[in-house]
């Protein structure tokens, strides 16, 4: 199946999915700029993404997202927004890897996509919502800088050292698994304490 390998297939498959939940966008213009350039020959399903027309669209919104991620307030709307986008596009993508012509692996695929999507964007969006509740800007924008490195550096691994980047891959999972039991619990207590603060406030008959 092109030149990629099985190995490369399912790094791309898994890479496409996580790396949605974070930054799609990226992902789109990303894999659609090195199938454009003739970096990588990328598998059928994904071929769309390097038409032009594509990457204009893909690196227009990427533009757009990459400021919207870096406005405290702005990047929670953004994420709960993307919720509705994020997790059925890495689910596409990760089944476009295998086509149709491999109908077992390409739903294996989205099934996988599609989970690491939602994990990748839950743990993203808690996080920011978090960092959201602090009055200092900085942590904000450490965040998301750190997601605008992350995409590039999970997809050129799963194309160039696809075992590296399960491993990877297995690390951030297990942190972002933490992240969301830690931080759930804290957005929790802060909601729970706006709620009673906003009832303490209404006035009474």
């Amino acid at each position: 199946m092109d030149s990629l390998d099985t190995p490369q297939l399912i790094a791309l498959a898994a890479a496409l999915g996580w790396a949605s939940g974070l930054r799609l966008y990226a992902v789109l213009f990303l894999v659609g700029l090195a199938g454009h350039l003739g970096i990588v020959d990328l598998p059928s399903g994904l071929r769309l993404l390097q038409h032009p027309l594509m990457l204009g669209a893909s690196g227009f919104m990427l533009f757009v997202e990459f400021f919207a991620d870096k406005i405290p307030g702005v990047d929670t709307l953004w994420d709960m927004v993307h919720t509705l986008v994020r997790i059925p596009a890495g689910a596409a993508l990760a089944a476009a890897v295998f086509g149709t012509d491999h109908a077992t692996a390409a739903a294996v695929a989205a099934l996988l996509g599609g989970t690491l999507a939602a994990t990748s964007h839950f743990a993203k969006a808690t996080t920011r919502a978090a960092a959201n509740t602090s009055p200092e800007p900085f942590s904000n924008l450490g965040l998301s800088l750190a997601g605008d490195a992350t995409v590039p550096a999970a997809l050129w691994l799963a194309f160039a050292h696809p075992w590296v980047f399960f491993g990877a891959l297995l690390i951030a999972l297990a942190l972002m698994g933490l992240l969301l039991w830690k931080l759930g619990g804290f957005l929790r207590q802060v909601f729970r304490r706006l709620v009673g603060s906003t009832g303490a406030s209404m006035p009474t008959a």
